[in-house]
Parts: C-alpha cells; sequence; structure tokens
C-alpha cells in the first residue's frame, strides 16, 4: 500500500518462483500423444492460477515432461505451489533449485590395472557404433577432434534425437559421432514463465565438453596439454555415438532444465546417460523432491542406465550425493601419473611439489628472493592473514619480484585465491604449504606455483629463517608416470553413508584427478601460457570426470552385452571392480588408511574385467518401488509414482522400516544399517544370474570385519546352464565375546568364485 498524501493506491505483488510439479509414469504406461499431455497440464495449471487478478500473467510451462514420466516446471507463487500439491495426480510439488556442475592416460591404467591389458579395451570399444551415451552438462564445442566421425557408420535408425540450432550452432555441427544436441533456456533461479529462446548446445565454459570426450570421445592422437600428458586422448567406448543436453551454464543447472533433460534423453533413445551435477551434501532432499533421482529412476525403469557423480565435499562422512539406488554413483580417483613441480632452494636443496604450472621459470635464469608471507604483511594486516595469502593482506612493495611462500591453515582461502593474491601484488611465484588437496595438482597456468607438504614447508621456512638473503626458484611441471602408489580415493572425493544407509554408497570409483580431456579454446589469458594458442584439451579433477568414466564403461559393456539390462551391467561393473593398487596392496583413502566401501564403492572400474563377470543381479522395477515402500512413503504415493508399472504391486508387511530396505532391493553390495549387540542376526537376501559357463558352480569365500560373524547360505551355487538363478542368504550378527567390539561401520565383502570369475559383494555392517 502506497501513501501519496491524496489518496492510497493498493498494490498487488506476487512473488513468483519456479516450481517443479511431478506426476509420476502415466497409468497407460506411455505417452502417446505429447501435445495432448501438454494441454493437459496447461489446464492443471490454469486451475490453480489467478491469471485474472490485477498483476497476474497469464499461466505458462517453462517445461513440460512427456516421454520417460509426467510432469511440468512453471513459475508459480507459494499458494498455487500448495494448490497442486494437493491434486490428486500430482506425487510432488518442489522448487526449481539450483544445482551445481562437478568439477588419455586414465584409460591405459584401467587396463593395467585389469591385469587383462592386451588390446581388447581399445578393439572391443571401437566396435560400440550402436550405443549412444547422454551427456547432461554445460554443452559441446563440436570441433573439437575428439567428436570427429571419420570412419563411423551410419547413425543407428533407432535415434529419435534432434540437433538443435542457435545463433552459434548449426544443424551440420552434429555428425555421425555427435549425432545430437539440445540446450534448456532456464537458468539457476530463473521465475521466468518460460524458457529463453537465445543460447544454443554450443559450450562456453569447457566442462561438458571435457565430460562427453572422456565418456565417448574419439581416438586422438598427440593430444596433450602444453607438453604435459602427452598421447592418444580417446573415450571409454570411442566407437559410440554421443548426444548432449545442455542444461547447464557457469553459474549452475537449473533442477526444471535437468529433468527435461532426462525425460528428452529417454525420448531419444540413449543408452547411458551420464550426469556430473548434484546438490550440496547440506543439501540433498527427498528422492521424490529430487530432479536427478526422479528422472533417473524412471530412466532406469525404461532401460536406460544413469551414472551420476557422488560429489565433491569430501573427504568427511554422509557427504555423497546421487545416492538413489537405481542411480550408478560415482568416486574419484587417482591415476598412475602425477605432476610434479619443484623448488630448488638458494642451497641447492630440492623440494618435491606438486602442480601444473608452466612458468619460464629455470635454473639457468637465475634464483628470485623468498619471502614468507607473515614477514610481507601489510600494514595494518594481521600476521595470520598474510602468512595465509588473504586478499589484501601483502604488502606489495615487499613481494613485487619474489617468490612468496604461504600456508593453508584457513581453508576459507581458495589455492586459486592465494595465486590470485600473490600475483596481483607482483611476485613472481608461490609456494603453498598445504596437505590438504595436495594429492590434486593445482593448474595455475604461466604462474610459477607449487605446493608442498608440512614437512617439506617446515625445511623451506627453516631455511628462510636461517639465511640473510634466501632465494628460490619454482621449476615448470614435469609429469611422472608409472607413479605409486595408484590409484588412491582422492581427497575432494564424497564419502558414504548415502542418504539411505540401507544402500552402500558411492558404488564405483574410477579416474577423477588430473584428467586430459577436450575442452573449449580458452578466452581466458590466465589459462594460457604467453605466447601460447589455447589448448584444445584441459587438465581437470573431480568426481565429474570420473563419473563419465563409468558411463563410458557402461557404454562398453553395453556394445558386448546389449540385451542386459541397466541394473546388470552396473552389476558387472561393481563385482569386478579392482582393490589393489599398482604395488599389489589394498587400495588407500587419501589419508592414507586402506579404503572401504564408504570410500570406494566396490574398487576401481575394470571395463575389460567387467565384460565376463560370471554373476550378475539384476534389480527389478518392483524392487525399487519396495524400497520405497520401506524408505517411507506410502502405498498411493508409490503407486502413483509407478503409473503403469504398479500392476499387481502393493508394499510389503512391515514398511515403512528403512532398516529393512537393504533386503528390498538385489543390489550388488550390501548395506546393513543397524546391527545390534546380542540382538537378532540381520539377514539379506540375493539372487544371482549366471552369465558364464553352462556349468558353474561358485564357492563363498567371506571377508568378515573383526568381531562381526558373518555367514553364507548356501555357500556353493550350482548351475547348469546359463541364465539361471540362484539365491542365497547373508546373515548378519556380533561375534560371541565380542562385547569391546566398536560401533560403527564394519566393512567386509562376500566373494564368489568358480576358478574362473571372482564376483565380489562387499557390505557395511554398522554395529549400536
Amino acid at each position: 500500500m502506497v501513501n501519496t498524501g491524496r489518496f492510497v493506491i493498493l498494490v498487488l505483488a506476487y512473488r513468483f518462483l519456479s516450481y517443479v510439479v511431478y506426476m509420476g509414469s502415466p497409468s497407460s504406461g506411455g505417452v502417446s500423444d505429447p501435445e495432448a499431455v501438454r494441454a493437459g497440464h496447461l489446464e492443471m495449471l490454469s486451475s490453480v492460477v489467478a491469471s485474472g487478478e490485477q498483476g497476474r500473467a497469464a499461466p505458462a510451462l517453462t517445461q513440460s515432461y512427456h516421454h520417460a514420466f509426467e510432469g511440468f516446471a512453471a513459475a508459480l507463487t507459494s499458494s498455487e505451489a500448495a494448490a497442486l500439491a494437493g491434486h490428486e495426480r500430482v506425487v510432488s510439488v518442489f522448487k526449481d533449485r539450483a544445482l551445481q556442475l562437478h568439477t588419455t592416460r586414465s584409460w591405459d591404467f584401467l587396463e593395467v590395472q585389469s591385469g587383462l591389458r592386451s588390446g581388447r579395451l581399445g578393439r572391443r570399444a571401437r566396435a560400440s557404433g550402436d550405443v549412444i551415451v547422454g551427456v547432461i552438462d554445460t554443452g559441446v564445442w563440436p570441433e573439437s577432434p575428439s567428436f570427429d566421425d571419420a570412419g563411423m557408420p551410419a547413425v543407428p535408425p533407432r535415434w529419435r534425437g534432434v540437433c538443435m540450432e542457435g545463433p552459434d550452432f548449426n544443424k551440420t555441427s552434429c555428425n555421425k559421432k555427435l549425432i545430437g544436441a539440445r540446450y534448456y533456456g532456464v537458468q539457476p533461479d530463473s521465475s521466468s514463465p518460460a524458457a529463453s529462446s537465445a543460447g544454443s548446445p554450443r559450450d562456453t565454459v569447457g566442462h561438458g565438453t571435457h565430460t562427453a570426450s572422456t565418456a565417448g570421445g574419439a581416438v586422438v592422437s598427440g593430444a596433450g596439454y602444453y607438453g604435459l600428458a602427452g598421447g592418444d586422448a580417446r573415450g571409454g567406448a570411442p566407437g559410440s555415438r554421443v548426444a548432449v543436453y545442455r542444461a547447464c551454464s557457469m553459474g549452475g543447472c537449473a533442477s526444471s532444465a535437468v529433468l527435461k533433460a532426462v525425460d528428452d534423453a529417454v525420448g531419444d533413445g540413449v543408452d547411458v546417460v551420464s550426469i556430473s551435477i548434484g546438490m550440496g551434501s547440506a543439501f540433498q532432499s527427498d528422492f521424490l523432491a529430487d530432479p536427478i533421482a526422479l528422472g533417473a529412476l524412471h530412466a532406469h525403469a525404461r532401460g536406460v542406465l544413469v551414472v551420476c557423480s557422488g560429489g565433491n565435499d569430501g573427504p568427511g562422512p554422509y557427504t555423497v550425493v546421487n545416492s538413489a539406488p537405481w542411480i550408478l554413483t560415482v568416486a574419484a580417483s587417482s591415476i598412475d601419473r602425477s605432476f610434479q613441480s619443484d623448488v630448488v632452494l638458494g642451497n641447492g636443496d630440492v623440494v618435491k611439489g606438486v602442480a601444473i604450472n608452466l612458468s619460464n621459470q629455470s635454473l639457468s635464469g637465475g634464483k628470485y628472493p623468498l619471502v614468507f608471507g607473515a614477514q610481507a604483511a601489510a600494514r595494518y594486516a594481521p600476521v595470520a592473514e598474510a602468512s595465509n595469502c588473504y586478499p589484501g593482506s601483502l604488502d606489495a612493495e615487499k613481494v613485487r619480484g619474489k617468490i612468496v611462500v604461504c600456508v593453508g591453515t584457513d581453508p576459507m582461502v581458495s589455492r586459486r585465491v592465494k595465486k590470485l593474491v600473490a600475483e596481483g601484488s607482483g611476485a613472481r611465484g608461490l609456494v603453498l604449504v598445504d596437505d590438504a588437496e595436495k594429492d590434486v595438482p593445482f593448474v595455475a597456468g604461466g604462474f610459477a606455483f607449487s605446493q608442498v607438504g608440512i614437512d617439506a614447508g617446515a625445511q623451506i621456512l627453516e631455511y628462510i629463517n636461517a639465511t640473510k638473503n634466501p632465494t628460490a626458484v619454482i621449476l615448470p611441471t614435469e609429469d611422472v608416470r608409472d607413479f605409486k602408489p595408484a590409484p588412491v580415493v582422492a581427497s575432494f572425493s564424497a564419502r558414504g553413508p548415502g542418504m539411505a544407509e540401507s544402500v552402500l554408497k558411492p558404488d564405483l570409483m574410477a579416474p577423477g584427478v588430473s584428467i586430459l580431456a577436450a575442452t573449449i579454446p580458452s578466452a581466458d589469458t590466465e589459462d594460457v601460457p604467453p605466447g601460447k594458442k589455447p589448448s584444445a584439451y584441459a587438465i581437470k579433477s573431480g568426481t565429474s570426470m570420473a563419473c563419465p568414466h563409468v558411463a563410458g564403461a557402461a557404454a562398453f559393456v553395453k556394445s558386448a552385452h546389449p540385451g542386459w539390462t541397466p541394473s546388470m551391467i552396473r552389476s558387472a561393473l561393481m563385482t569386478t571392480a579392482t582393490t589393489t593398487n599398482n604395488l599389489g596392496k589394498p587400495v588407500a583413502s587419501s589419508n592414507g588408511a586402506a579404503a572401504n566401501g564408504h570410500d570406494m564403492g566396490a574398487g576401481e572400474v575394470s571395463p575389460l574385467r567387467a565384460l565376463s563377470p560370471g554373476l550378475v543381479f539384476d534389480t527389478t522395477a518392483h524392487d525399487y518401488l519396495r524400497f520405497l515402500c520401506y524408505y517411507g512413503y506410502k502405498e498411493q504415493v508409490v503407486r502413483k509414482v509407478a503409473g503403469g508399472d504398479a500392476a499387481g504391486f502393493s508394499c510389503p508387511a512391515g514398511a515403512p522400516s528403512p532398516d529393512l530396505a537393504a533386503a528390498a532391493v538385489n543390489y550388488p553390495s550390501i548395506s546393513v544399517p543397524r546391527l545390534q549387540r546380542g540382538g537378532k542376526p540381520a539377514t539379506v537376501t540375493r539372487t544371482a544370474i549366471n552369465v558364464g559357463a553352462t556349468n558353474a558352480t561358485y564357492a563363498a569365500a567371506v571377508e568378515a570385519p573383526p568381531g562381526v560373524k558373518v555367514s553364507v547360505k548356501p555357500d556353493r551355487l550350482v548351475f547348469n546352464k546359463r541364465w539361471t538363478t540362484a539365491r542365497y542368504e547373508v546373515s548378519f550378527e556380533v561375534a560371541d565375546g565380542a562385547a569391546g567390539v566398536s560401533k560403527g561401520y564394519a566393512h567386509g565383502a562376500v566373494t564368489w568364485s568358480d576358478g574362473a570369475h571372482s564376483v565380489r559383494t562387499p557390505f557395511a555392517v554398522n554395529v549400536v
């Protein structure tokens, strides 16, 4: 209300936010007329929108979902959203939140780790031309050599997708490798009632091009990053087709756009979807308000495997995201390559450091004065801030022309910020003393940068304090191959348990540290060394990079076994994963301790081994519906989610009971959320399918953690032909006399072997 002094004007203002209205599967099991469905959505929207009131625009849909499931997105007031939530056809209504990006040599390393190195990976992968990988990300740079279609056969006739055009993207940008491209105009937190018409599938960030080429890029000889990481760049299934769905920008990804991209990908005919996107671990919502979980559930029901990054909020527990049981959730690991940037002190000592810097410093070029940040504090700046290279804390006169040493005791100041502070103060280089993230080399471009550990940092500071005029030089990076130990779980990789502790998450681990793949030509001079042209390839780290490795591996397995379901492919990848490093010892976490199931899932993905898993665990649509019942959703809601797939379904007796959900899903791993001392044993049932030899007998071997008794009945599975099944039970109880067993999660595995195959299913048991 505005008082003008002469009269009062009543101002009607509406607070609009973008909401997603999810309606589950169509009751008929499919959508025959998308336009009719869209009209129905608009009619439903019109029934609650007060369009005749002053200030309220006519109702409009920003998205309409009608391939794998039904629903729509629209700009609504909170009262309109509440009204739609009460509609009999609606399952859930949730805000259109912003999701974040989880931002070569790796495939050779996986082949070596499989123990089956023979060139088979390259030969079999190149024969995967009928497999289509959909990548939902920031788009694609179609001119990259990684999307060259030379020698590829015609596009599979089952492909139903499109190549959308834009101001900088033509239909000719697509080819027999890059067979489809879509974009979605709605940006994160947008309240616009309609998608923007501007834009194109072209990548302006680099993230999407990197992930797409990692999953299905062609073989490119002589790829590298300014002389580093040189060799052949290729995707996991270089013969596969790639379809990109640009749902993200530098600012993130709108939930409604990601959900629409999944829906379109299923309708277009993709086989595998790669999503390196997710919510922050602190903001996870329930499964029926999570756009990625919802889209993946319906994609899985229609034969499409969805692979997602587990997030970069590690190494703390309960940080993994995208943890629904119908999603293949990926952790990140290192490979056997390290990027070393040594610091040579004036006394001749060489301190080993890690970074990717392309500076022109050298021993022949002379050394530079060396100063500790605390000794170069600006006036009135606290010494603690200067020692951390805090913005505004350094005195440029004391730093200019020198190499500055800073520490990492303040986690609020990132490595990139420290580098910019030092560079902006006129420093010639930066030595960072910090053990955190040391396993992930920082890409510093042309600025001299090296990160050293605490002990090495103490050596440098001791030299500074003991020397009148200390000097140093930071040498340009060298890449060190056959680095040991590898793999190691990355420090940033999110850890389990997941949101539903009855499912062991993450599922798998794959290379995600310093991965070379295609990118966009950079316009940012910070990333380009002086006198160099922008590189066509970039080195990036994150579970974003690990995810497309598994998506590519899944496409590889799909090409060899086109009739396998998504859960059979997931099972093959999980049960054949490796758990030892290139020293023959158990894979370690970033802190040096042995990695467990909450760090690495089943282990490091091994595409070659997954071709012949021996046994697989198939998961049905009703398994997931039972899981939702046990998790706490009412049967009416679950049936609405399933639509036509709910025929003959009812929630099991005992639901809801989250602790029983472990038994509801025929999963290739086991998680027991509560195992009480002195209580009844926890028993989980699994059913295995023989996809190996006609006559095979598998014997069980148990890796039991201390204080936990694990029994398998029967302990032998006999198969007389392929595609037959066998059922067994695994029981867990606290062992007699183990009263002092520690509370918390204990880890182990059950491995079935017939002499030719080892089928390993990890488990986690929470003793309470």
